[in-house]
């Protein structure tokens, strides 16, 4: 490779080098690859142990595990990438914590990296970087936007739900995208600017870019109508008033008798995921209850298994008789979503799996902190298209 204006070159058919930071349980690499992007990720980095268990199970290479924060320049230059992928902790931004922004010690890896950027003799041709919905108005993303400014990078940073890619997920999220001059984006009129719509991924005609871009949703409910129904994500259809699983075993109305055995993982039976009678009792006003048949929105935390108030939502595997009694909550055979189907709801491959030693706690808290395939790769495409 050779060294050009500050770019990083190759040739056609040589794939990109890429580093993945925050790698977790691999979505942004399913990404990558949903992406149809020609590329090579040459290290991963988390910090994790269970997380690199996942990854590594699922490609075949353990992520570096050590403080990324005692990375340097040159160490980067070592790799030669010219992307880097970026998902840092986003807990200094939830609406839920303290919201210490710059100020959280989680934050000072990504502040660290990003402060490497001026000192590498190679810096990245490319940058994507996800958080939650707050990181956008963080003293975080200030600096950032300064640093990548300073370097040269133009960005457009995007603020995307699944609901807006025909998945019944709700789970907006921030996203920056940034490529160093000259490289360019397709529609420039989009530079510098917070977008609320994956038009400018799809729409090509620079004719018919549209105002209303950068307006958030009035209603992201309203999304659902467009999505594909909950049951197309389910490992465990429903059949009329049953529901039944892969053998046809039936999980009765009161969830009581033998239930369908999970194959994945060697998991022993659904009663894991029947959601207790005393915790329907304490809750009940306030779950969130989703049908089989249903367009409508899910969503999920990495604490989702150990159900709170507020904390995700629940699949009813009986549909209530409205007109009666039967519509309570009792009676409609709740459980949680399996960590399959989670993994569904996050587009995930087919092939994705846990290792065995991973316990179904620790399957919903990777999957919490994991990404949406289907919002992110698209993004990717977007990044990695060359402008012509």
């Amino acid at each position: 490779m050779e060294e050009k204006k500050g770019l990083l070159t190759k040739k056609e058919e040589e794939p990109w080098r890429v580093l993945e930071f925050y790698s977790g349980i691999g979505g942004m690499r399913y990404s990558l690859t949903k992406a149809g992007v020609n590329a090579k990720v040459v290290e991963a980095f988390d910090i994790n142990d269970k997380a690199n268990d996942v990854y590594e199970y699922n490609f075949g290479h353990r992520p570096y595990q050590g403080n990324i924060e005692t990375l340097t320049a040159a160490d980067l230059d070592n790799y030669g990438a010219h992307t880097w992928l970026l998902s840092p902790p986003c807990q200094p931004y939830t609406r839920q914590g303290l919201q210490k922004q710059s100020g959280d010690a989680r934050a000072l890896s990504f502040l660290k990296i990003l402060e490497l950027i001026p000192h590498t003799k190679q810096p990245p041709n490319m940058l994507f970087v996800e958080n939650v919905v707050g990181f956008e108005t963080s003293d975080t993303r200030a600096k950032m936007i300064e640093i990548l400014a300073s370097s040269e990078y133009i960005t457009q940073e995007f603020i995307l739900s699944p609901l807006q890619f025909g998945v019944p997920y709700s789970r907006p999220r921030y996203f920056c995208l940034a490529k160093r001059k000259p490289l360019s984006f397709q529609h420039e009129v989009c530079n510098n600017k917070l977008l609320w719509s994956p038009s400018p991924l799809f729409e090509h005609n620079e004719n018919n870019v549209t105002d209303g871009w950068d307006q958030p949703p009035v209603n992201w409910d309203t999304l659902i109508h467009s999505c594909e129904p909950v049951e197309r994500f389910l490992e465990f259809k429903s059949s009329s008033n049953r529901a039944t699983g892969g053998t046809g075993t039936d999980v009765s109305a009161d969830c009581s008798g033998a239930l369908e055995n999970i194959n994945e993982r060697n998991l022993n039976t659904m009663s894991q995921y029947i959601v207790p009678l005393s915790l329907i009792e304490r809750w009940e006003s306030a779950m969130d209850i989703v049908y089989p048949d249903s367009k409508r929105c899910c969503c999920f935390t990495k604490s989702y298994y150990r159900y709170v108030k507020g904390t995700g939502s629940l699949l009813a595997t009986i549909q209530p008789n409205i007109k009666g009694k039967e519509s309570s909550l009792k009676k409609q055979g709740l459980r949680y979503f399996t960590p399959r189907e989670v993994a569904n709801l996050h587009s995930f491959p087919d092939d994705f799996q846990f290792p065995e030693a991973i316990s179904l706690r620790q399957c919903y808290a990777l999957l919490g902190n994991s990404l949406s395939v289907a919002v992110v790769a698209p993004l990717l495409r977007h990044l990695f298209s060359q402008q012509s």
